[in-house]
């Protein structure tokens, strides 16, 4: 019997050690700091190709190339490993676009992971090029102009919440591609956005990035964390 109990609970043990976390992460350190990522199951074309670059450490040694603040900062342009000062960043390519994954449900709210893109009628994303929202808050009034004037559709009441007392920038929403979100780390943004920056928008003092992927062990730790604030 003794053996029996022993053989349980071996296997609870195997099989809580095992279990995966729910999502993907990803940390971004710089000079200014670090944050954690997490990335939608919701827009797996996007998180898979982030999870790529990353692990072909496609993003180290590359720079946050533009940044606005009350905006966003971006970065994940190939060229700008080897750039020189105040060089016109933004347009490298890793030669590949990804299709537009827009969900009603992520939007622009402050530390959302946005896909940067050009142009193309289908909105289809860079394949490498990223930012990261700082955005500010809006109220009604404001809310309602963007929806005028930029969307064409109404901003759910919940989402309206978050925009007046989080902030973000909701005039990109189903525009450009929402694939993840900062759950640990937002200062990171805040510090970089603020930096001094030239007339194309990039910082006077170069910001490089080192990207990993989280291990199994820190991410199922980092869920636990999370969930433990939720319950709060």
């Amino acid at each position: 019997m003794n053996k029996f109990f022993t053989l349980i609970l071996c296997c609870c043990f195997f099989s809580a050690f095992s279990a995966k976390p729910k999502h993907q992460y990803v940390r971004i350190k710089t000079a200014k700091g670090e944050c954690i990522i997490k990335l939608y199951n919701e827009t797996p074309k996007h998180r898979d190709n982030f999870i790529k670059l990353t692990k072909d450490h496609v993003f180290d040694g590359s720079l946050f190339h533009r940044i606005i603040k009350d905006f966003m900062i971006q970065g994940g342009d190939p060229d700008s490993k080897n750039t020189k000062p105040r060089e016109e960043l933004g347009n490298g390519t890793v030669g590949y676009t990804v299709p537009a994954e827009f969900k009603d449900s992520l939007f622009h709210k402050k530390g959302a992971l946005g896909a940067a893109r050009d142009n193309n009628p289908e909105k289809a994303s860079s394949g490498s090029q990223f930012y990261i929202v700082q955005g500010k808050k809006f109220t009604d009034e404001q809310l309602d102009a963007v929806e005028k004037n930029r969307l064409q559709f109404k901003i759910p009441q919940w989402q309206r919440e978050i925009y007046k007392t989080l902030g973000g920038t909701p005039h990109l929403d189903r525009n450009y591609t929402v694939f993840g979100e900062v759950v640990k780390g937002l200062e990171m943004v805040d510090t970089i956005a603020v930096l001094e920056r030239d007339s194309n928008d990039r910082p006077v003092t170069d910001i490089s990035m080192q990207v990993s992927v989280l291990k199994r062990r820190e991410a199922k730790k980092l869920e636990k964390e999370l969930n433990k604030k939720i319950k709060q």
